[in-house]
């Protein structure tokens, strides 16, 4: 399991100071409606630019996937934009464990209930991958995902812990006979 990170890396995060959290979350309540507003207004604008050259995108793949890429990157930085932005539930909670263990046990059983739903016909499978961010287990660290996710029958993929932790659901590797095409 520790394979793909230093043992060390798999921690808790220290707790912010509660200060710096108390102003850039008043800095998130004035910035995210400026930061909704300037990612509509863009995406609008190249939705715009998209009709006015869809005749050149009908007859040109190379201009519509340039179009594409370029419209992915600019919105993919707005978003990041916001990477910094603090909400009220990591204010009121920064360095409560028990808050933390109680978010990590509650998306692990969500996708535990998704992965082991039976599949229905004319559906989607059920994912069989998932990822769970730093900003669920930020107060017990990767260790105590690690945990919950294998009791749960999840596998571990190579991750980087200080971003997310990646799972694998094991059951799907399994093939049953009753169901098999």
């Amino acid at each position: 399991m520790l394979e793909y990170e230093d043992p060390a890396t798999w921690g808790p995060e220290p707790a912010r100071p509660r200060g710096r959290l108390t102003v850039r979350f008043l800095a998130t309540v004035v910035c995210f409606p400026l930061l909704c507003v300037l990612g509509l207004a863009t995406l609008l604008v190249f939705l715009a630019l998209g009709l006015l050259t869809e005749v050149i995108a009908a007859v040109s793949t190379r201009y519509e996937r340039g179009f594409l890429a370029m419209m992915d990157v600019a919105l993919d930085r707005i978003r990041r934009l916001g990477s910094w932005f603090v909400t009220w539930p990591e204010l009121r909670h920064e360095g409560d464990t028990a808050y933390y263990r109680a978010r990590v046990e509650k998306a692990v059983a969500r996708w535990t209930a998704r992965a082991s739903a039976p599949r229905r016909p004319n559906r989607a499978r059920p994912p069989v991958e998932c990822a769970i961010p730093l900003s669920v287990y930020r107060g017990v660290g990767g260790w105590y995902v690690a945990q919950v996710a294998l009791s749960h029958g999840w596998e571990l993929r190579p991750t980087d812990v200080r971003k997310e932790v990646r799972l694998w659901w094991t059951a799907a590797s399994h093939v049953d006979p009753v169901h098999a095409a």
